[in-house]
């Protein structure tokens, strides 16, 4: 089989969170210490093989382009300075694959965003990042998608074990009592049977949380086509999955989930992110231990 290489980032939201913030500036641009959350997404892609990465964007969103573009005059000062620091870090942006964009128009929901990407895809696997969930780059959960696929078939998900009081804010899979494999990195695999969207608690079919990350079998593109608009009047990609789990594997169906217990952080509310910036920044050789002793003695004032 040939490698799976291509991503897909959906990035047409509104960031309507995080307004008054996000009112000129994309929320994918908010820094995360000190680069943008899109990067980290990017990145994680970029370092799983997936070098070819189409970005499905809206109005508003030219930042991000100009940000994984080149910028000759502010290399050129940098390098004049002898700040290869710096100059290393702009770079980076700009190394890390070859980047598409394509606007969504209206938004009609993720399952209608993935939509867009079919023409760039084409009939081959490939991923799907959600910028709101910022993965550890210590933790290769993507690379274990991408091989899980490329062992079943079919399409993967990845989902993490949440408490049933805050179940409702996600998408749930159902493993129908099936039995379980175990990917090489230690990540439980497993079989799903059904997907939910955002159910009340008394309803989820498990603690099982659908996160954003996805390796999707081009099968999916004629779901979506038939998929009608779901909860919120929005093509939902979880609806799709839930027809594709009762397909067979020769027509691309199967749907198995690789439960994630690494390092996630959320960007996707106010506080998570917060939270998000703060554990990276401690984590950080430059500014961790300054940081950690602020933290002990801010803390120890309230």
């Amino acid at each position: 089989m040939k490698p799976i290489t291509k991503a897909v980032i959906p990035a047409a939201g509104l960031g309507t969170r995080f307004l008054p913030a996000t009112k000129a500036m994309p929320k994918e641009m908010l820094p995360v210490v000190d680069e943008p959350a899109i990067q980290y997404v990017v990145a994680e892609a970029s370092a799983a093989g997936l070098d070819d990465i189409l970005m499905i964007t809206g109005r508003n969103k030219r930042s991000l382009e100009d940000h994984f573009d080149r910028v000759p005059a502010l290399e050129a000062t940098l390098e004049a300075k002898g700040d290869e620091e710096k100059l290393a870090a702009v770079r980076e942006a700009t190394e890390l694959g070859d980047i598409h964009y394509l606007r969504q128009g209206d938004p009609k929901g993720l399952g209608h965003a993935v939509l867009c990407a079919r023409q760039h895809v084409g009939e081959e696997p490939f991923a799907v990042l959600l910028g709101d969930d910022l993965i550890d780059s210590r933790d290769e959960l993507l690379t274990t998608m991408l091989q899980t696929q490329r062992d079943l078939g079919g399409s993967v998900i990845a989902v993490m074990e949440v408490p049933l009081e805050d179940i409702s804010a996600y998408g749930v899979v159902d493993t129908g009592g099936r039995g379980t494999g175990q990917a090489e990195n230690g990540d439980t695999v497993v079989p799903v049977t059904r997907l939910v969207e955002k159910p009340p608690a008394e309803e989820a079919p498990s603690n099982l949380a659908i996160i954003g990350r996805y390796v999707l079998h081009p099968a999916i593109f004629d779901q979506l086509e038939q998929t009608p608009p779901g909860r919120g009047d929005e093509i939902q990609l979880t609806d799709a999955l839930e027809a594709m789990a009762q397909r067979p594997v020769e027509e691309g169906g199967g749907v198995h989930a690789v439960v994630f217990r690494g390092r996630r952080y959320d960007t996707g509310d106010k506080l998570s992110y917060i939270k998000a910036v703060v554990t990276l920044a401690v984590d950080r050789e430059d500014l961790g231990q300054d940081l950690r002793g602020w933290l002990k003695e801010f803390v120890t004032q309230l």
